[in-house]
């Protein structure tokens, strides 16, 4: 207990990989694991109090609207771009199917609500919970650098198991796209709902049915990297200020009684 209270985030994270990887061995991973690991963590050591404090980001919907579009538009429009390349690259017109608007709000409210899913489990816990507490002794770019490296090596075993028929260097993705999460959780106020829907849009793309396995599929891979990681870049040189300014630290909570 003494070493949870000490070092909270690396308590989350150990537990968090504990977890989520539990399942390796039988070819599974249990990506509510992060969830589960940040609600135990925080409950040892803030009590009841932070256990609020994390239910309240999740559902902090009061920020501009400017914010509620650029979680929507931006996923989106690294999708577009990517399909675009793509093309101009010699791919053919990818299978539109599920781009239809009302299937694709119906697919975004899933992957919101699912409790088994990534972006349920991933943001209150990575965002709603490590970001925060890294960012009271550091910078946004150095807290956001260390979950980058976290997160990625959460999710290692998903690009080595077959089923879920990802490449390895598919990681860097995952590297590429923490850097807007951050970025976003940060300007909206600390919302959680917002870095939710973003997460949800990203994932309402199945790549793998744009085109058949092959070189336009792999292709297509490599360009989403890239973006992501151009859209990365891009923030980190226009918004310097922010990430290297420290943020004001959030209210402590007192520790209530655990019985």
């Amino acid at each position: 207990m003494t070493f949870v209270r000490n070092h909270p985030v690396v308590s989350f994270f150990v537990l968090a990989y504990a977890l989520a990887w539990a399942g390796v061995p039988f070819g599974s991973f249990y990506a509510p694991g992060a969830l589960v690991a940040a609600l135990v963590v925080v409950y040892l050591t803030e009590g009841f109090a932070g256990l609020r404090s994390m239910g309240a980001r999740l559902i902090r919907w009061r920020v501009r609207w400017i914010w509620y579009v650029a979680a929507i538009a931006v996923p989106l429009a690294v999708h577009l771009v990517t399909m675009s390349l793509n093309q101009a690259l010699g791919a053919p017109a990818p299978n539109t199917g599920q781009f239809t608007p009302w299937y694709g709000l119906a697919v975004v409210g899933m992957i919101m609500i699912d409790p088994t899913g990534g972006p349920f489990s991933e943001e209150p816990s990575f965002r709603g919970y490590a970001q925060p507490k890294l960012q009271s002794r550091r910078t946004p770019l150095v807290s956001t650098a260390i979950l980058a490296v976290a997160i990625t090596g959460w999710h290692l075993p998903l690009f080595f198991i077959s089923s879920f028929g990802l490449q390895p260097f598919e990681a860097l993705t995952t590297v590429g796209v923490t850097f807007w999460y951050a970025w976003l959780f940060n300007h909206a106020a600390g919302s959680v709902l917002i870095t939710l829907i973003a997460h949800a849009t990203e994932g309402s793309i199945n790549t793998s049915d744009l085109w058949p396995a092959g070189s336009d599929l792999t292709r297509e891979t490599w360009l989403y990297v890239a973006v992501w990681w151009a859209v990365a870049i891009g923030l980190l040189l226009v918004n310097r200020r922010f990430w290297t300014t420290p943020t004001a630290p959030e209210p402590i909570n007192v520790k209530e009684p655990v019985s």
